[in-house]
């Protein structure tokens, strides 16, 4: 059986949209609700009737809500644009795929909660399992751990790290 049918190729799948809900891990007491869009660029890196490697660009935005902590900030904005390298495995019920991205985010205060990130600007990187299903593999949800770190470019270099869950379409 080809799995062709199972990749988002056509030009009608090459954007996305996905909905995430998460918390901090370690010293920050931090959630996360945040909205990302994507654009699946055409062609693999990988193209074979069972795997798949290709790249997207994400654009994302996200709100921290926390407490003030030693920061005196007990919220945030995030916005983030990185790019990603997905690995896809097809089958006929769900494709599963591991994700690997390293962006740049702007973030509204320079902490939260006892975070002191010095500055509002973050490197992020993070690592990503998921699923595709539904109607033509349409319909995704994913764990994703996601570190976001200012790189030693200031004073204080505290990082924070994240547990996401999101759920999308693919469009």
């Amino acid at each position: 059986m080809s799995f062709e049918a199972n990749k988002i190729e056509n030009d009608s799948e090459k954007f996305s949209f996905m909905l995430d809900l998460g918390s901090a891990e370690g010293d920050a007491e931090a959630d996360r609700f945040g909205i990302s869009a994507r654009y699946n660029f055409p062609g693999d890196f990988i193209d074979n009737p069972e795997w798949s490697g290709r790249l997207y660009l994400e654009l994302s935005a996200s709100y921290w809500d926390g407490e003030d902590g030693s920061t005196g900030h007990s919220s945030l904005f995030d916005f983030g644009v990185t790019p990603v390298f997905r690995l896809t495995r097809f089958s006929q019920i769900v494709n599963s795929f591991v994700e690997v991205g390293l962006g740049a985010h702007l973030h509204t205060e320079d902490g939260i909660d006892d975070e002191n990130f010095d500055i509002p600007f973050a490197f992020g990187s993070h690592i990503g399992l998921g699923l595709n299903f539904g109607s033509r593999k349409k319909m995704e949800v994913m764990y994703r751990f996601q570190h976001l770190s200012n790189a030693s470019l200031g004073d204080d270099n505290p990082g924070i790290n994240f547990h996401l869950l999101q759920w999308g379409v693919n469009f």
